[in-house]
């Protein structure tokens, strides 16, 4: 069964205009525990704000929240998709790109929202089916260090075994592996004085 992204995603969404004072929006999100709020103008969606964008807006000198506009702290590209787009797709485009939040939209009406948090409850649903306890657990990512040290033990069994060997070999026998030739750098002509 393919999931959608409209199985997870909040359908109940905060909204708030471009000409809204800052103070407004901090307002919004603390009331109702959000950290995005889609930025509308004319009813029509033209960006996002999260509370890291009114954090870094608030900080800086000289700025009063009551004052500044959403819309001066506002992104102006929301990730956004369609009704019916499959999670897979969504979660694997918020991944690569660290997005915080995707926008279910159509025709530039918002219909819902999708957050990292609906994310972990879509996790948390699949995990729980009893289809997720039939699938072979995933294979773990081998990091550099993990492989570093798998080679290690490797590295030194092979030293000893090649210490071994020509300690083992017979003084007058010579190996008959070939060895490469030596590339002689060109003789150099010395400058008369």
């Amino acid at each position: 069964m393919t999931h959608v992204v409209d199985d997870f995603m909040t359908r109940i969404v905060h909204t708030i205009g471009t000409q809204s004072p800052l103070a407004e929006a901090h307002r919004l999100m603390n009331e109702h525990a959000i950290r995005h709020l889609p930025v509308l103008e004319g009813g029509k969606l033209v960006g996002m704000v999260s509370m890291r964008d009114l954090h870094l807006i608030e900080t800086l000198k000289g700025v009063d929240p009551k004052e500044v506009a959403v819309e001066e702290a506002m992104a102006q590209e929301a990730y956004t998709v369609p009704p019916g787009t499959p999670l897979l797709e969504v979660a694997r485009t918020m991944a690569m790109h660290k997005y915080g939040s995707a926008v279910i939209a159509q025709k530039g009406r918002v219909e819902g929202i999708f957050t990292t948090v609906d994310a972990m409850r879509a996790l948390e649903t699949l995990l729980a089916s009893p289809m997720a306890e039939q699938a072979p657990a995933p294979r773990r990512k081998t990091t550099p260090r993990q492989l570093a040290k798998k080679a290690a033990p490797r590295k030194a069994a092979a030293a000893r075994k090649g210490a071994s060997n020509t300690a083992k070999r017979p003084a007058g026998k010579k190996s008959t592996a070939k060895r490469p030739a030596r590339k002689v750098a060109p003789a150099r002509k010395r400058s008369g004085r």
